[in-house]
């Protein structure tokens, strides 16, 4: 869970540095964006958004994919969304003083605002997606995208709906044990 949350500040092989349970949390992360980059319907999904948002198209997708997470959480798991992101915040909190600085600084930001729980709500995802366009290097229109996933909130539903079994199944193949 810790090298997952940390793995978009993780470099290359720096990876090394942490210990094995990190390292199989990393690699579980980078297979999931590996397979969500090739996954025909996640294409879709980006092809929608590729003319308003650009190269940040696949960013955005990924939001929008954890907003249909978050908001059909007890389809998924026995624990209220609430309890699980009160759980994460604690016990990712005990990985600080690892994480790399853009990661604590992320973390940060996650705690103040409840991000993992506000995920289940548009007003959550125009929060997120307004904070990553301030910190976009280029014009990125992301603080448009809230708007774009309601107009098109059925399209990404769906395809939500469609992707989610299949990168389950991806993952349990996988066999990586990012519970280490």
């Amino acid at each position: 869970m810790v090298g997952n949350f940390m793995a978009d500040s993780v470099k290359g092989s720096s990876s090394a540095q942490f210990s094995p349970g990190i390292r199989e949390g990393i690699k579980l992360h980078r297979a999931i964006d590996t397979y969500m980059d090739a996954h025909e319907t996640v294409l879709k999904s980006k092809e929608r958004l590729r003319k308003p948002f650009g190269k940040y198209a696949p960013v955005v997708v990924d939001v929008f994919y954890d907003h249909f997470l978050a908001l059909h959480w007890n389809e998924f798991s026995e624990r209220s969304l609430r309890d699980y992101t009160n759980e994460i915040y604690v016990f990712l909190k005990q990985y600080y003083p690892v994480f790399p600085l853009r990661t604590q600084r992320f973390y940060d930001y996650m705690l103040q605002y409840d991000i993992l729980f506000s995920y289940s709500k548009i007003e959550g995802i125009d929060r997120v997606m307004q904070g990553m366009a301030r910190r976009a290097r280029f014009e990125s229109g992301m603080e448009h995208s809230a708007k774009e996933l309601v107009v098109n909130y059925e399209a990404y539903k769906e395809e939500f709906s469609s992707f989610f079994p299949e990168i389950q199944q991806h993952i349990r193949r996988l066999n990586i044990q990012p519970n280490k």
